[in-house]
């Protein structure tokens, strides 16, 4: 029997995905649980340029939507440093220096991550976001890792480009508003769930994953059917 390896497998998934049409939300929910899972970490986050400002998109889980969010309104931190630089930051231990992004580092503190690692969406010379690993533990990060991770984030990058390709950069331009704002949809209908059932904000959300996939649509609409057609799932 022919053992296939993980990212062998993501990438499989992907490109599967990528015949039949996607969601990007769906898209980029899936590479956070794909690079989650090959390099067990406890989570991840991805977050996207629009208009000139890197923006958080989405997330595993509310430990990485925090962080992120600190990123989002200081525009500086690991993701935007490898969004701007389009290089991989790799932070260890953000105990070694206090003094680089001092909102970020005590978010992370805060939520108990200790190394971080920035990936970034490349495409040729441009730059659509990134995708940041997190770490409950200071992590070395290994140059294996960290390639991983950066082919998962191509292949992601693959996928925006496809669109921009099919769509011209309007459409493209649309498609990453529409991935920021379903943000604030599903953060709204995970706070209705919550809230209605005495669950925490990732038990709802795996409501809502768990009813989009059950019924083969998109998270965005399954939270768009939470907030405004009082779907209770």
């Amino acid at each position: 029997m022919t053992t296939t390896d993980p990212l062998t497998s993501a990438l499989t998934e992907f490109a599967r995905t990528l015949a039949q049409g996607f969601e990007i939300t769906d898209m980029l929910f899936g590479l956070t649980e794909k690079v989650v899972e090959i390099l067990q970490l406890p989570t991840a986050g991805v977050s996207l340029v629009h208009d000139g400002i890197i923006q958080h998109a989405v997330s595993h889980d509310e430990i990485a939507a925090s962080i992120e969010l600190v990123q989002q309104h200081a525009q500086r931190g690991p993701c935007v440093d490898a969004y701007r630089t389009n290089a991989i930051v790799a932070i260890s231990d953000l105990r070694k220096d206090p003094d680089q992004w001092p909102e970020v580092q005590a978010a992370c503190l805060e939520a108990g991550v200790f190394a971080t690692a920035g990936v970034p969406f490349s495409a040729g010379d441009r730059t659509l976001g990134a995708l940041n690993l997190y770490d409950t533990t200071p992590h070395e990060w290994t140059e294996s890792e960290l390639a991983q991770a950066q082919v998962l984030a191509d292949m992601a990058t693959g996928y925006l480009v496809t669109a921009s390709q099919l769509q011209q950069e309007r459409r493209l331009n649309e498609q990453l508003q529409r991935a920021l704002e379903s943000r604030v949809v599903i953060e709204q209908a995970k706070g209705i769930l919550a809230a209605q059932n005495s669950i925490s904000l990732n038990r709802a959300f795996e409501r809502i994953r768990t009813h989009a996939r059950s019924h083969n649509v998109s998270v965005r609409a399954v939270a768009d059917a939470v907030v405004n057609l009082g779907l209770r799932p």
